[in-house]
């Protein structure tokens, strides 16, 4: 019996002259990290697609909460990437890094920016302006769409104590606008009380940049001081161009937007950011 045991011994082979690894299967209910980021991945995918569907169902703003929908699609479907732990073992170290890195990266960049959005928030604007810019939005057959009648009531409500500061209504006409927004925008001033001799019409222009570009003939960017009225998520970036653009005496003016599209609000306006950095408009 010693001598079989002894035999059996010898027949083994040396750990260090093996050139194969037994990889032993995980087994049991042991959370690990990919578990983990599974789960915050199918958390915010669903989140995300509730979300999309709640602005859906709400029929506020443009298409662009569809990027919710999109997003919730990539995020359950890195979740279900994450929770196969055979897939995950298969892919290289150094493509995992790779995304790890780009992940981390990108969402630095994000929590700055939004920071810098948020920072301006409650931008209130110097009393006595030479110029009040009222920056354009959808006008509706109806009338201003939300976001432009909170900025209309923001400019009117300043207008009124500033009876020397003279406003500069600035927006041209969509596809999809049966006036110019500078002419809707006019007459809603009008009826709140504002003199028309008052209210200079820019009717030509089509986005933020094109706002304030036009905007300029009208005033001296070099001395005249100016309070630029828009929404609270909007003024980092507008008061970012109007610097661009020469504004030497440029403040803001944070008209306020319906809470429940804060997240929408404040997703589109970093891209906004990203979107004109890359055109160096800002």
């Amino acid at each position: 019996m010693k001598r079989r045991k002894k035999d059996e011994y010898h027949d083994l082979i040396p750990f260090e002259k093996s050139h194969k690894v037994i990889r032993l299967e995980q087994r049991g209910n042991k959370i690990n990290k990919y578990t983990i980021r599974s789960c915050l991945f199918g958390l915010s995918g669903t989140a995300c697609i509730l979300y999309c569907g709640g602005i859906a169902l709400v029929g506020f703003g443009t298409y662009f909460f569809l990027i919710w929908g999109g997003m919730g699609i990539v995020f359950l479907c890195l979740s279900a990437v994450l929770g196969n732990r055979k897939l995950m073992n298969a892919i290289p170290k150094w493509i995992k890094n790779t995304c790890a890195v780009i992940f981390w990266l990108g969402l630095l960049l994000f929590c700055v920016i939004e920071w810098l959005i948020l920072a301006q928030y409650n931008a209130a604007g110097k009393p006595g302006a030479d110029f009040c810019i009222v920056l354009g939005a959808q006008w509706k057959s109806s009338g201003p769409s939300e976001v432009l009648r909170r900025r209309l009531d923001k400019a009117a409500a300043y207008l009124a104590v500033n009876p020397d500061t003279k406003v500069i209504v600035s927006g041209g006409q969509g596809s999809n606008e049966a006036i110019s927004e500078a002419a809707g925008m006019r007459e809603y001033l009008i009826n709140a009380g504002i003199d028309e001799s008052r209210i200079i019409l820019e009717d030509k222009s089509s986005n933020t940049y094109e706002n304030l570009v036009f905007s300029s003939a009208f005033l001296d960017k070099t001395n005249d001081s100016v309070v630029i009225v828009t929404n609270n998520f909007h003024v980092f970036r507008t008061l970012a161009i109007a610097r661009k653009q020469g504004y030497c005496n440029a403040e803001g003016l944070a008209a306020g937007s319906v809470p429940g599209m804060a997240p929408n609000n404040l997703l589109r306006e970093f891209l906004g950011v990203i979107k004109d950095f890359m055109l160096t408009n800002l």
